[in-house]
């Protein structure tokens, strides 16, 4: 199964079709720390700065060759021969994720609208190598209606996705990483297409509405002909602990078969990556943080153990003294006393001390959660700082991020760990390639789905 993935990030979509027997034709990444850690994962040796700096400036065609285009997908539409060359490989499946958020069909008049740009060059793409297969994957919000009068930007490219020459049967999924085997909640939108033609020796329909995937004891109609099939159970929902207590000395039950089995997995050779998987884990090193963020983290676990409303701590700073004193004790009345936290540290003695601390450590900002060791992630997010470790004073580490994703003990992120706000329009550095990414499980259940039907006789 030839497969190209377009605006690929670091290859958390290629890595789950390479798993289900795709063969990778080429990838298309513009950010070179991104493309960096495909190529180093799936292609070749990238460590050396100076050699990746040189297969940057190398010519298109040369990247074309080797994999990994390091260019926007405009540079690729635009060399002709190229493109020729391509659309003489018989691609089977082309996957990515281009910025869909502002698409509508009124782009067809305006190809030069920002909003509308990259899904036109991904239809565009589509329509010269037409491949049998498509899959579009972006975020629940590209499901928004513009207005009462709009259908969403997810709708309309699904009709501009079937109207795409020589014509696509497309199917609308909302499908969440968790029923597919990654310990993370992570609803994602995809758009699956299959050639009219193909389609129609398969004898493969489209419902015509958004399927939503369930954990696979809990689906009550049979799916769609282009759903990927759940994996999971309810009562077999993988955990934060499942994912990363064997990286923490803090762990409560690190010896669970469950956890066990994840961690085999995630040690497993099937996911066909250039490295093998080595003794030490990659990528994980713990965040350094100023003492008051340590103390806030572990005010932060104590109130999240303790079955209390973290939010108390972004409340008491809007507020007066005498008014967010009286707040506190008021949320805190049942707190027990004295406050450990879960690394073993005595926070305060007494409730007094409790609340001081609290209103000491008051904070505007709200979106940090603690994770627990009993329930999936929540969707990993580029920016590192909004989750809490559930009994480490600090946040999650990029292994950490990446276990919850599903990516492999073996993978490898390179570039810089984290970036200054200022500069995120231009880097993607590890947090951001982790956050960026589709789960692996997820993208290779659907990798399995497409290989099903491709090579399935009527």
């Amino acid at each position: 199964m030839k497969y190209v993935d377009l605006f690929a990030g670091c290859g958390g979509l290629s890595l789950g079709i390479e798993r289900a027997g795709g063969e990778l034709v080429v990838a298309v990444e513009k950010s070179d720390m991104a493309a960096r850690t495909f190529f180093h994962n799936l292609i070749d040796d990238a460590s050396d700065m100076h050699e990746w700096s040189r297969y940057v400036s190398s010519a298109l065609a040369d990247q074309v060759q080797r994999g990994v285009v390091v260019r926007e997908l405009n540079a690729l539409l635009a060399a002709g021969d190229v493109m020729s060359g391509l659309a003489a490989e018989g691609i089977d499946l082309v996957v990515g994720g281009p910025p869909c958020q502002g698409f509508s069909l009124a782009g067809r008049r305006n190809r030069d609208d920002v909003r509308n740009k990259l899904p036109w060059e991904y239809l565009e793409f589509v329509a010269r190598t037409q491949p049998k297969a498509v899959v579009i994957e972006n975020v629940v919000g590209m499901n928004q209606r513009f207005t009462p009068d709009e259908e969403s930007s997810f709708v309309q490219l699904q009709q501009a996705l079937a109207e795409t020459d020589p014509g696509y049967v497309v199917q609308g999924v909302l499908v969440n990483a968790m029923h597919y085997g990654a310990p993370q909640h992570r609803p994602r939108l995809m758009i699956i297409g299959l050639r009219a033609d193909v389609a129609a020796e398969k004898g493969i329909r489209t419902t015509g509405a958004l399927w939503k995937s369930d954990f696979i004891d809990a689906l009550s109609s049979p799916l769609p002909d282009l759903a990927p099939v759940p994996t999971v159970k309810r009562l077999d929902v993988r955990t934060v602990e499942d994912a990363i207590s064997d990286l923490s000395p803090h762990s409560t039950s690190g010896k669970r078969s469950r956890n066990r089995a994840y961690l085999k997995e995630m040690r497993d050779t099937g996911w066909n990556l250039r490295l093998k998987p080595k003794a030490e884990e990659l990528n994980h090193v713990p965040r350094r943080h100023a003492a008051r963020t340590v103390e806030r983290f572990r005010l932060y676990q104590y109130l999240s153990e303790a079955g209390l409303d973290q939010r108390v701590v972004s409340r008491a700073a809007v507020m007066s003294d005498s008014d967010a004193r009286l707040y506190v004790k008021t949320q805190l009345l049942d707190a027990e006393v004295p406050a450990v936290a879960p690394d073993g540290t005595t926070i305060a003695s007494t409730l007094d001390e409790l609340c001081d601390l609290v209103i000491n450590l008051a904070t505007k900002k709200h979106s940090q959660k603690v994770l627990g060791w009993n329930s999936p992630a929540r969707t990993v997010v580029t920016l590192p700082d909004d989750y809490v470790h559930p009994v480490e004073p600090r946040i999650f580490t990029v292994r950490e991020m990446a276990r919850f994703q599903g990516f492999p003990t073996a993978f490898e992120f390179l570039g810089k760990e984290t970036t200054g706000a200022h500069r995120r329009r231009i880097e993607v550095p590890q947090y951001s390639q982790v956050g960026n990414a589709v789960s692996p499980w997820l993208s290779f259940a659907v990798g399995k789905m497409v290989a099903t039907i491709l090579n399935s006789s009527r």
